[in-house]
């Protein structure tokens, strides 16, 4: 059932308590090494794949603008999170990335305004969750210490597998009329699908993303 926007920001709150216990087993996470540019091409982390095209916002819904901001924002404000697994390509995972337009649709349903410039989306977010919650959601969309190509994705989604989330939580995968659909903690909100060219980010390195088109949400908001 839905609720009003009002009752969504309260309950963004419940994100961090949900993610206490998935934060303390993966760990922290030390900074990139000063040798991450001499890395072998098997180990380049997917922060760098992200940053790749510079760090401002534009206007390619298509994109991963905010995922990067949201990145970069965690770890100023706090250095030792596991979202710093993304900086350390020799550690293996798979994240499944939401598009600036997911971003968009996300703000959007908890605000209830649409915002055009990607900066205010970003802003209108970290202003309604705050950095405890943004780390949460991150994490709640990396699969740690796997690295899975489209391929494997594919095999569990016909199996209709469980996947361990790094924030605690568990996301299921499964086909529908032959796309991939990522089954979520909220089962109010549309479920993110992967998008078919924004697969295998980063093929060939121990650290793999997909981009989905909806942000996957770690409780019922």
């Amino acid at each position: 059932m839905r609720t009003s926007t009002t009752s969504r920001r309260r309950r963004t709150a419940g994100l961090v308590a949900a993610a206490v216990v998935g934060l303390a087993s993966v760990g922290t996470a030390a900074p990139a090494s000063a040798d991450a540019d001499r890395q072998a091409p098997k180990n380049r982390s997917l922060a760098k794949v992200l940053a790749a095209d510079g760090t401002k916002f534009d206007k390619n819904a298509r994109d991963f603008d905010i995922v990067e901001a949201a990145v970069l924002a965690v770890l100023d404000a706090k250095p030792e999170s596991p979202v710093g697994l993304l900086t350390q390509g020799g550690q293996r995972l798979t994240a499944f990335i939401p598009t600036d337009g997911a971003f968009r649709a996300l703000a959007a349903d908890l605000t209830g305004k649409t915002f055009k410039g990607e900066g205010r989306v970003f802003g209108a977010l970290a202003e309604a969750a705050g950095i405890d919650v943004i780390e949460a959601v991150l994490l709640y969309h990396v699969v740690p210490g796997k690295t899975l190509g489209s391929g494997k994705v594919v095999a569990a989604a016909k199996e209709k597998a469980e996947l361990g989330m790094a924030s605690g939580g568990t996301v299921t995968v499964k086909l529908n009329k032959g796309k991939v659909v990522l089954v979520d903690a909220d089962p109010d909100a549309r479920n993110p699908r992967a998008v078919a060219k924004l697969l295998d980010i980063n093929k060939g390195n121990k650290q793999i993303a997909h981009g989905i088109d909806r942000v996957l949400r770690p409780i019922d908001l």
